[in-house]
Parts: structure tokens; sequence; C-alpha cells
């Protein structure tokens, strides 16, 4: 390809409207999302993960939603293979790409092309683990993942989640961006992005979040998944076994998201070339000289 394609970065925390603000630039560039979202790769996973619907997306494709089944292990080494595939995809087809997301690394590592060990399977532990019956390699991933939803009888995708689990492909060393990225990010003063915080939870336990996630308890997923989640999936799950009262649940979670948001602002501010927009002001009037700019550089 020569130069490499190039990727426009829409980050910010829960409740900022980046979501609406990467669908709006992208149909005025003719783009494409990919949503970076630890969460949003899970079908089924709707409300309480904040996914776009339908209606939001206002007729631009969406990637990386709903590719896998609530307790399947999903790493960030498998969110980088995907989102490489969906913008090489979208780069392939003439359409210009948008990463828009909350979670801060599985942003960098694509946009900073992290280098992710989980290239090679170990091969000593590849040895090893063909050693045991599938039963037993079986026995192992469950004490390190009680929620899988492997089938316990694939030999293959049993000793690859073990490898996968093994394999430390959450510490990223060297970097290798493979695309020229444009990053811009959201922000609100934190009072008002407390206020929609809060009222973006209202409005979700009044669209049905509480039912979501009964649905997902009701259809066999572990509470060790839900739990580990985290936000409102925990705390809902803690809800609806008893642990907490309904306004406990609402107060703790509200506070556990505000926690959350400031956490990932650090995450984002760390980053030198990251252009703030204003979502108080006009984001968009903010963004398209910056895209546009971008998009015409040779």
């Amino acid at each position: 390809m020569g130069m490499q394609g190039k990727l426009i970065v829409i980050a910010g925390t829960n409740a900022s409207g980046k979501s609406g603000l990467g669908v709006q630039l992208a149909s005025m560039y003719g783009g494409e999302v990919v949503s970076a979202d630890s969460r949003q790769v899970f079908r089924g996973l709707d409300m309480g993960s904040g996914k776009i619907t339908p209606q939001e997306t206002l007729g631009v494709p969406h990637h990386l939603i709903d590719v896998c089944e609530p307790g399947d292990f999903f790493s960030m080494a498998d969110f980088q293979r995907l989102a490489y595939a969906a913008i090489d995809d979208i780069l392939a087809r003439g359409k210009v790409p948008f990463l828009v997301g909350g979670t801060g690394l599985y942003v960098d590592a694509v946009a900073d092309g992290y280098e992710l060990s989980d290239r090679a399977p170990d091969l000593k532990l590849r040895e090893h683990l063909e050693t045991f019956d599938t039963p037993a390699l079986y026995e192992m991933l469950n004490e390190r993942l009680p929620d899988t939803q492997i089938d316990p009888k694939n030999r293959n995708r049993v000793m690859r989640a073990i490898e996968r689990i093994e394999a430390d492909d959450y510490h990223p060393g060297r970097r290798n961006p493979r695309y020229r990225t444009l990053k811009l990010g959201v922000t609100w003063d934190r009072e008002t992005l407390k206020a929609r915080i809060d009222e973006r939870l209202e409005r979700r336990l009044q669209q049905g979040m509480v039912q979501e996630v009964q649905g997902l308890l009701d259809r066999g997923v572990s509470t060790e998944f839900l739990m580990k989640l985290g936000l409102e999936y925990r705390y809902l799950t803690r809800y609806l076994q008893g642990e907490l009262t309904y306004d406990q649940m609402v107060e703790e979670l509200g506070n556990a998201i505000k926690k959350f948001a400031k956490r990932q602002m650090t995450w984002f501010r760390r980053e030198e070339n990251l252009h703030w927009l204003d979502m108080a002001a006009d984001p968009v009037a903010q963004a398209v000289p910056l895209i546009d700019a971008f998009l015409h550089e040779e």
C-alpha cells in the first residue's frame, strides 16, 4: 500500500456523546464506524454497555459490535485483529474509517499499533497440554475461566483458550502503527458530565436495563462473567441477587460510572497528539477543519 491508510479516532468517556458524534462525522465523510468498546463486542449486552441502537446509526455501517457470545474469552489481541481486518476492508472500499470508543486500551492497541505477544503459541506449553486428555484440559480451562462457554469436547478450542490465557497479551511493549491517525477527544466540564451520566443511567433503567441483565442470567450467562464486566453488569447482578437494594444499586452504580469516566479521561489525557473537541460548543464545526486538513495531507 506504500503509505498507510488514514484512520480517524474519536475518543471519549461514557455518556460523552462520542457515539452520536462519530455517526454524524462518519456520515459527512462517507465513513464507517469501528467501535472500540470491550463490552459492546458481546451479543445481548446492549443497554448495559450503552450500545448504539440500529436507529441511532442513521445507516452508517458499524463494525466490532456483537461479534461474540457472552462468556466467550475475548482479548485485546482479538479486538486488534478484528479491528485491523475491518479497517483494512473499509479502506479497500475507499471509505473513511472512524475508530470510536471508550476502552482506552482497545483504542490505543489499534491506533498506536501495539505489538501483542499472542502472535505465536508457546510450543512448550502446547507440548505440555497435549499430554492431557480433553476432560482434564477443560478442567484446567474452567479453573482459569469459570464462565467459559466453550464446548468441553472441542479439544482444539479448549487448548487454544488456555494458551491465550497463559500468553500474556495484555502487556503491550513495542508499537508498530499501521495507519496514519487523527485523534479527536470529546470533553465536557466535570459537572456537566456527571449530570449526563446520571440522566443516562436513569433513562436506561427506565428502558429495561434491569430486565436485560435478568434475561442474561435466565439464559445461563454466569454471574462470574457479568461481575467481571463491571459497572452496570456488576451492580445490576448484585441487585438481582439481593445483595443491594434498588436505591443502593442506583447510587453505587452512578458513583462507579463517574469514577470510571474519570479514569477514562486520565487515560486519554496522556495522549499528546489528541485534539480536544468541546462538546458544549459545536464539536462538528471544530472537527471538520481538522478532518479536512488530515484527509488532504499527502
